[in-house]
């Protein structure tokens, strides 16, 4: 279909569901949503109009630039909107330019577009599916979060009740505006659930978790109830991560490039190189897949959250895990990278985790052996000797290994990698002058 064509289509949904008005959306450095509304009263102006915005506004909390820029929508990402007052609103993703056409360095779409390339030059496509985690939550009336007290289902288990049908009602609004759901179920913790999205082109499995996440909120405060992504929310529960499984495809054939049948895993040459890439960069990443001061409350030795760098299949808390695929079904090997969490920005954590791995397969890089022990009783000289390292324990130290990261920077990009460690440099020095109630009742007789 050519874009005129695919603009025409857009133009006649809007007319359809007689919407209003257009959301033009896109996605910060930092992961925000920012959204320009424009009159839909001529459809094809509204999806193909140039929307002028401030080109700061992408860069989160460390603004320092006041460049135009404008916005062209991608009307293969339109959707209508569940809006709870009877008047559809219609949301396409955009992309971001300069005045002149060029796109944007700073547009995170385009940071994912430009590794995608990077693939292509090797004749590979990344398809990606992550699991989405997330706790429905009551609100007090100082804003403290709290569990809500029907729900006690555990891991797997069949909910039942308010939160368990609040879930089922953002899985059908979610499929109604394209976002393609594989599974769902019942995480650990109360009160927490996963939503499995089918596995599909990176970028948009990115516009999908985008989207995702705003259905759920909204689903959620219809019942007066939040949805809450943040990786650590509550004490003494297991965090919220967004592990996701990867695959590289030949670009040509479709056929699953980490497979071959007979070898260890049933897991290609071009796999373990893939592997060991981004095991290499696994510290240097970290501020993308992780890139909250909460996100290092959940990456600790509990709940099987990863901690040190290494791989496995079996072993739920390797940093990386190769699932056992179904029995003589070909084409079935993923690599699950389990550090991230919902907080990151979903197309720069997947620029920077396909750049990593195919600096792997570049290098020709092998991994290290596979770690199927739990390593959580090991001195730390043991595990030295081993060869296996450690995950950054903060936020502050992941940006140290961010910077001494040639891969992931240049997978950034200087515009994007500037903005975004100055945003969480900022963000960092605020959590520090914080006082937590654990420290005054912890300290205050001393």
């Amino acid at each position: 279909m050519d874009a005129s064509q695919g603009l025409e289509q857009a133009a006649s949904l809007l007319r359809e569901h007689d919407v209003h008005f257009v959301d033009l959306q896109f996605v910060d450095v930092v992961g925000a949503v920012k959204s320009v509304t424009v009159p839909a009263s001529d459809p094809v102006i509204a999806l193909s109009q140039p929307a002028w915005v401030d080109g700061s506004s992408l860069e989160g909390a460390a603004r320092f630039a006041e460049t135009d820029m404008y916005l062209r929508p991608d009307v293969s990402t339109l959707a209508i909107m569940p809006n709870g007052d009877g008047r559809p609103v219609a949301r396409v993703m955009c992309d971001v330019l300069t005045p002149n056409g060029e796109p944007f360095l700073a547009d995170p779409r385009q940071v994912l577009r430009r590794a995608q390339a990077v693939a292509r030059q090797h004749h590979l496509s990344y398809q990606v599916t992550p699991e989405i985690e997330f706790f429905l939550c009551h609100r007090d009336d100082r804003g403290a979060l709290h569990l809500v007290p029907n729900d006690a289902a555990g891991y797997f288990d069949k909910p039942i009740g308010r939160c368990a049908k609040v879930v089922d009602e953002i899985m059908a609004a979610a499929r109604v505006v394209g976002v393609r759901i594989a599974t769902a179920h019942h995480e650990i913790a109360p009160s927490q659930y996963e939503i499995d999205l089918q596995m599909g082109d990176a970028l948009e499995v990115a516009d999908a978790i985008v989207t995702l996440k705003s259905v759920a909120r909204h689903i959620a405060s219809k019942h007066d109830l939040q949805a809450t992504f943040m990786p650590k929310p509550f004490l003494g529960y297991a965090g919220s991560g967004m592990h996701t499984h990867q695959v590289l495809s030949n670009a040509h054939t479709g056929h699953n490039a980490l497979d071959e049948a007979g070898q260890e895993y049933d897991l290609s040459k071009l796999g373990r190189h893939f592997i060991a890439g981004q095991l290499a960069h696994a510290r240097g990443m970290c501020a993308i897949l992780a890139p909250l001061a909460n996100s290092y409350k959940r990456l600790i030795h509990a709940y099987e959250a990863p901690v040190y760098i290494t791989w496995a299949r079996i072993n739920h808390a390797a940093l990386l895990r190769v699932p056992q695929g179904v029995s003589g079904k070909a084409n079935a090997s993923t690599l699950e990278l389990r550090c991230l969490d919902c907080g990151a920005n979903p197309y720069l954590a997947f620029a920077v985790m396909l750049r990593a791995g195919l600096d792997g397969i570049e290098t020709a890089a092998d991994p290290p052996a596979p770690v199927e022990e739990h390593l959580h009783d090991l001195a730390r000289s043991r595990l030295e000797e081993m060869g296996v390292a450690m995950l950054p324990t903060s936020l502050e130290e992941a940006l140290q290994e961010l910077e001494w990261d040639p891969i992931v920077r240049d997978a950034l990009g200087p515009e994007v990698y500037d903005t975004f460690t100055a945003a969480k440099m900022l963000e960092w020095n605020e959590y520090r002058r914080q006082l937590t109630t654990w420290e005054i009742e912890r300290y205050r007789d001393i």
